[in-house]
């Protein structure tokens, strides 16, 4: 099992409910040293005062905050620690708010929260229900690793899930980063009818499992490739813009190449099994039928030479 990266307790009114936070992602991505160009040199970076060029241990080392003018004001860890907010290790509540009513734009990471312990676990469970049924997040802030985090903690099925937030002077104003955004409703009718069109026709369930980072992939591909010592497999290059005088042709014919893929993977299917299922239904009367008429054949020619012998023998002889 994984060894929680926080442990405190959610507060809300008079109620405190201890947990324990695990990390509920991780990364994927290849893992590289970096060498001097053409040689098999590591590259290293040390702590280095910059004044004796001696290396610096990393205990001795303190944080310094730019004043200007050249000075910095100097804090060490127990003096950063001795400010931090919610020391006791708690998460205050401030509010339950509306699970829709939060911009997805201000989630930053997420964290599964368990149960602090088995005594404590009804008090876990009520709180999930409760927010459950009310289909709402609770926001309030926590500090770890040194940082003051703001928090929404939202029920997920069995447990309780926190993502840590940015606060909204970390987010920046999209004017005052993106200039020439074009007027909302400046489309052209046809234009939006087919892009609307070609939404819907691409349209489809949301199934994580569908996706996965085929960057990594492709470098692992690479790696093996030069160990190998075969030859590199290049990726083909990105798509040129669209001309926005063939916007309309462009949208047209990905909305007929996106409804052949939807519509082909189906008429595949029934063609395979149609023959599959009619060889069995032919096979089966086929061995049944021969078994029906040889009793049927049998009956007869039991009871008629007992009853009229001579009647049969008479045209037997004339036909031979």
């Amino acid at each position: 099992m994984a060894r929680p990266i926080w442990t405190g307790a959610i507060t809300f009114g008079l109620v405190s409910v201890p947990v324990a936070m695990y990390s509920a992602t991780h990364e994927h991505e290849v893992s590289f040293h970096q060498f001097e160009k053409d040689t098999s040199d590591r590259i290293r970076y040390r702590r280095v005062n910059e004044r004796t060029g001696k290396e610096v241990d990393y205990d001795d080392i303190v944080k310094g905050a730019d004043v200007g003018g050249g000075e910095y004001v100097m804090l060490d860890q127990e003096e950063l620690d001795a400010v931090a907010p919610g020391r006791s290790r708690s998460l205050a509540i401030d509010r339950f708010v509306d699970l829709d009513d939060i911009d997805p734009i201000y989630y930053q990471k997420t964290y599964y929260l368990g149960p602090g312990g088995e005594d404590t676990a009804r008090v876990y469970g009520l709180l999930r229900d409760a927010m459950t049924d009310a289909n709402r997040a609770a926001i309030g802030t926590l500090v770890m690793r040194g940082k003051e985090y703001l928090a929404a903690i939202r029920p997920d099925g069995d447990l309780l899930v926190l993502q840590t937030m940015f606060f909204a002077d970390e987010v920046r104003d999209p004017k005052d980063e993106i200039e020439g955004l074009p007027r909302k409703g400046a489309a052209k009718k046809n234009e939006l009818s087919m892009a609307q069109q070609l939404i819907d026709s691409m349209a489809g369930p949301w199934r994580p499992k569908d996706f996965r980072d085929t960057y990594a992939d492709r470098v692992n591909e690479l790696i093996e490739q030069k160990k190998a010592g075969k030859e590199v497999t290049v990726a083909e290059p990105a798509p040129e813009p669209t001309n926005v005088t063939d916007l309309f042709e462009v949208l047209k014919r990905s909305v007929e190449n996106a409804q052949k893929r939807r519509s082909s993977p189906p008429k595949k299917a029934p063609a395979k099994k149609a023959p599959a299922k009619k060889a069995t239904t032919k096979k089966t009367p086929a061995k049944k039928t021969p078994a029906k008429k040889t009793p049927a054949k049998k009956t007869p020619a039991k009871k008629t030479p007992a009853k009229k012998t001579p009647a049969k023998k008479a045209p037997a002889k004339k036909a031979s």
